[in-house]
């Protein structure tokens, strides 16, 4: 069976980015826990997916994927001075757990959606956050191997997403 829309793949890989000609590892996944997804659904980089397409269980790979087939370019336009204010703890003091430089926190805006964004300096008004994807401008080298592939069971279609053993759960 050949990795194609609508198939449940499982892989074992490794992530590597360059940090200054230093090949430095991001993310590994091991055999008792591969990487499980649901092809074609949109639950991962496009250009990943197009790099797995057509291969099958036992195949190797070894890829790299440009920053705009990967996060992007970072932008300077989502590193952002947030008021002091959103950060107070419950006695209305700034929270010194959260306020720790290369802390990631979660925040939401106005409208309910929710962003990752890393604390990057902490000052007397305001605190610096990039909310820049981790890995926005960085090439990324993965290398692994395709441990399985099924068919996605109707409601895993239905859902958008895996059940089961290393898929989502209700």
């Amino acid at each position: 069976m050949t990795i194609e829309n609508r198939m449940v793949v499982s892989l074992n890989y490794r992530l590597t980015v360059d940090e200054n000609g230093v090949e430095t590892e991001v993310e590994q996944t091991t055999a008792e826990n591969p990487f499980v997804f649901l092809f074609g659904s949109d639950s991962v980089l496009p250009a990943f997916e197009a790099n797995l397409l057509g291969k099958s269980i036992g195949d190797q790979f070894d890829f790299q994927l440009t920053p705009q087939e990967g996060y992007g370019i970072s932008d300077d336009r989502n590193i952002l001075n947030i008021a002091i204010s959103a950060f107070l703890d419950a006695e209305g003091k700034p929270d010194q757990n959260l306020l720790v430089p290369g802390n990631t926190l979660t925040m939401s805006d106005q409208d309910g959606r929710m962003f990752r964004g890393i604390v990057k300096e902490i000052g007397t008004e305001s605190v610096l956050m990039d909310f820049n994807h981790p890995l926005a401008g960085k090439q990324l080298h993965f290398t692994g191997a395709v441990v399985n592939v099924r068919l996605a069971t109707l409601e895993e279609l239905q859902h958008g997403h895996v059940h089961g053993p290393g898929g989502h759960h209700h």
